[in-house]
């Protein structure tokens, strides 16, 4: 290639590298905040079509986060309701958005049975619990109706609904019962799709309120079915805009719907004092029987139809003109404080079964202006409750122990290294045959068995089930490292490597094949997420055990949140939309989904991306500026731990201002590993070296001494042990503790291995090696043994010997692939 074109092909790369790392970087990153659902404030919410849309897309069309979200559900519960119950929980909570349950009974009322409450119960104070969500439960929802199911049944729409309030009111969910009726204009509503002739005599009583024997719009809309007064914590209210025009068509499928026209002025206002649309006067208006009589905040659902196939007025004249005059009557009616607006396009029996579009983001316009008003209302915005996101739910996979029991298998380990260390030098002098044949191979052997070890580790730990090999990983070695070895490792190799491709083909056609292979692992990161994704619709395949994740309770928030859910997938089900909405493909282009053993892959593929330019300083003898510029961004990272520059999923459990410290040390010591290995082997070396792991160990386990034996341990104060591991071995923030432990590991682990090279690789090289040198190839399969063995039938994880065959199956499986190159040509390496 012409220099000259070289030079301008390299410009145009660097030109697009910056533009997508300035893409990646300004994508929003997660936050979190709590607010009080009892605080004052207008609360604005959308009843979403959930199987189009979602809050994330909501909140991104509208430019705020909104107050709540509603959502239909089958009741009594089914598998279906359950299922989107959870979505909608972990959707919102992400948010700390208020959920929404309008409850619409599948069966007859006189069928529904305290026991379908108490159930009902049990999954509120599961998603109240785990989410700390807060919940209104609008039950049978428009009873006054008689276009429901559950419709104009007063005697049984009471029982049930005193039903539910008691197992509600009883439970500790917070929830609060919403009784909620439509609006009373055209009641009994016989022109909608009468069902007055199914009615029962006592029913006929109840409703027949004036007396006369008929019913008619003389009779109340409201009073018989209204509950227990204790039963009730907030009224709601349905009333929507039709676009009839005029008060005497306020409801009826039998007047058509010609053009659409913007509300009346004044019409809401009218609604509220119980005269639009009505034919007989109104003695009372709902508002100050239910809300104020009553004392009840009231609870508006609402919104206004538009059909784009009839002329007439504009969109945005008929929505905005009907939500202004509702935010106007809420800024005059203070118990008014919460409002949900219908989002959704749908047939509709009000316009003559036409396609109507009840929403008011689906266009910028729309969008613009009903932000522009909600401000002027002065709104309450979101989150009104905990914030639980997709990124917590990362860090929660990081399970481990807390305080003096994780430091004393830490401690343990490192006396453990030093003492190794100390006979290395032993074993060295007595046994010279053993050593390491170290012909300066562009390939170490030593640290390839390292990684091969470490794979397996990662392998063993993320197959949660009992075995021997759990018992080491877990209790030993993983009290130390893992994580950080493999990363390290990861940056030492490449470091090693990256001479040799300069010498295959020069600098620039190492950098491209660096590349390369980033955009190799990026392909493939993207791959397994959508491969897990689509075998999430396998009927006889449970890929919940990867795409969610249950909390152990020994994470960092401790018991608190055991048993919590959280959604790996934050808006996946989107992504078979079409056209799916950018929010979603941005997610899944970012890593903001996947499942939760393959999250550090994200980070290698940012890493490798900065690889090039890293290795291009040190090559020209500038590492000194690339470990200031890593220790620059380590301490961004210490004293504004909450800056995210990605919002990628890895980054909650492995942060990229921290952990890229550990790749760049790991470039500088794989490129100048000779110097450094002639260094640390030098007389001075050796002392220095040996001076560290002593006393390294020795300051842990002096420590741990004084807290067992329950002496002050001289110059350190008593409580010192108690607080290290809090103060210093946070593995996510990787704290000092963490950082001090990786030289001791590689240095204890590379004297023993390269003084007793020969026995180790007889017992354990043909394992090890191979698995090591393919460490990033295992990785990636393992995600799908994981789900494998989360799906084997009868599966008892806590039994010995299923966990040891299951363990020993898995890694001798993966032994073969890697022997037989199975699918190398694909999966990198």
């Amino acid at each position: 290639m012409p220099p000259r074109l070289k030079r301008a092909l390299g410009r145009l790369l660097s030109a697009i590298g910056l533009v997508v790392a300035a893409l990646l970087i300004a994508a929003p990153a997660a936050h979190a905040a709590v607010g009080d659902p009892a605080d004052d404030g207008l609360w604005w919410g959308a009843e979403l079509d959930w199987g189009a849309d979602g809050p994330d897309g909501y909140a991104d069309r509208l430019g705020e986060t909104p107050a709540m979200y509603s959502i239909r559900l089958a009741y009594p519960l089914d598998e279906r309701a359950r299922q989107d119950w959870m979505r909608a929980a972990t959707s919102a909570s992400a948010q700390g958005a208020v959920l929404v349950l309008s409850m619409e009974p599948g069966i007859k009322l006189n069928d529904l049975t305290a026991d379908d409450a108490d159930t009902f119960n049990e999954m509120l104070e599961r998603v109240h619990r785990d989410y700390g969500t807060h919940q209104l439960v609008r039950f049978a929802p428009e009873m006054n109706g008689s276009w429901e199911e559950w419709g104009q049944q007063p005697r049984e729409f009471v029982r049930a609904f005193e039903t539910v309030a008691d197992a509600v009111h009883d439970g500790d969910s917070d929830a609060e019962m919403v009784w909620a009726p439509s609006y009373g204009a055209g009641y009994p509503f016989e022109r909608a799709d009468g069902r007055l002739e199914d009615l029962t005599a006592t029913d006929r009583r109840l409703l027949d309120t004036d007396g006369d024997g008929l019913l008619t719009e003389a009779d109340d809309p409201y009073g018989p079915y209204f509950p227990d007064p204790d039963a009730v914590d907030r009224v709601g209210l349905t009333m929507f805009y039709f676009g009839k025009g005029e008060a005497g068509a306020a409801a009826g499928r039998d007047v058509p719907l010609q053009a659409n026209e913007a509300p009346e002025p004044g019409e809401v206002a009218e609604r509220f004092a119980e005269r639009w649309g009505y034919t007989v006067p109104q003695s009372e208006s709902f508002y100050d029987r239910f809300v104020v009589g009553e004392d009840r905040p009231l609870l508006l659902d609402t919104g206004a139809l538009y059909d784009p196939s009839l002329p007439g007025d504009s969109e945005l004249a008929v929505k905005q003109g009907w939500w202004e005059q509702v935010l106007a009557e809420a800024a005059s009616r203070p118990r008014l404080n919460a409002i949900t607006w219908l989002e959704t396009v749908r047939r509709e029996a009000e316009a003559g079964a036409n396609e109507v579009d009840w929403r008011v983001t689906a266009s910028s316009e729309l969008a613009a202006a009903l932000r522009t008003d909600l401000d002027a209302a002065d709104v309450r915005w979101g989150p009104i409750t905990q914030v639980i996101t997709p990124q917590q739910g990362s860090a929660s996979t990081v399970q481990v122990r807390q305080g003096n029991n994780e430091m004393n298998w830490i401690t343990g380990s490192a006396a453990v290294l030093a003492v190794a260390y100390l006979i290395s030098g032993i074993v060295g002098r007595l046994r010279p045959a053993w050593r390491y044949p170290d012909d300066s191979a562009t390939r170490d052997l030593r640290i390839d068995m390292v990684r091969g070890f470490v794979i397996i580790v990662v392998v063993v730990t993320h197959i949660e089930v009992l075995s021997p090999y759990s018992l080491a990983s877990l209790n030993v070695i993983g009290a130390i490292t893992g994580a950080e070895l493999f990363v390290l490792l990861s940056g030492i190799v490449l470091g090693m490597v990256f001479p040799a491709a300069i010498r295959r083909g020069g600098e620039w056609a190492a950098a491209v094949g660096a590349w390369a292979r980033a955009r190799k692992q990026y392909l493939v990161a993207l791959a397994v997420i959508l491969l897990v994704f689509i075998l999430s619709f396998v009927p006889f395949i449970d890929a919940t055990p990867v795409t969610t994740f249950t909390d152990r309770g020994t994470g960092a928030d401790g018991e608190a949140t055991t048993g919590r859910v959280y959604d790996l997938y934050p808006n996946a089900d989107r992504l078979l939309d079409y056209p799916p909405p950018w929010y979603a493909v941005r997610q899944f282009l970012l890593l903001e989904m996947g499942p939760w053993p393959f999250n550090i892959m994200g980070l290698f593929v940012v890493l490798s991306l900065a690889y090039p330019a890293i290795m291009w300083l040190i090559k020209r003898r500038m590492w000194w500026l690339v470990l200031a510029a890593s220790w620059g961004l380590y301490a961004v990272h210490v004293f504004v731990p909450d800056f995210a520059p990605l919002p990628s999923q890895f980054n909650a459990v492995f942060p990229l201002l921290a952990w890229q410290v550990l790749f760049t040390h790991g470039l500088v010591i794989g490129y100048y590993r000779r110097q450094i290995i002639a260094a640390l082997t030098s007389r001075p070396g050796k002392i220095l070296v040996g001076v560290f792991v002593v006393t390294y160990a020795g300051f842990l386990v002096y420590l741990w001494a004084g807290d067992r034996f329950g002496f002050t341990p001289t110059p350190f104060p008593a409580d010192l042990y108690g607080m290290l591991y809090d103060s210093g071995y946070q593995r996510i923030d990787l704290h000092w503790g963490r950082l001090i432990d990786l030289p001791l590991v590689l240095v204890s682990s590379y004297a023993v291995l390269t003084v007793a090279w020969k026995p180790i690789d007889k017992i354990m090289g043909w394992l090890w090696i191979p698995l090591g040198q393919a460490s990033l190839y295992v990785f990636i399969v393992h995600v799908f043994f994981v789900l494998a063995v989360a799906n084997i039938p009868g599966l008892d994880r806590e039994s010995f010997w299923q966990g040891t065959l299951i363990h020993t199956a898995v890694i001798a499986i993966i032994l073969v692939m890697v022997k037989r190159k199975f699918l190398f040509s694909v999966i990198p390496r």
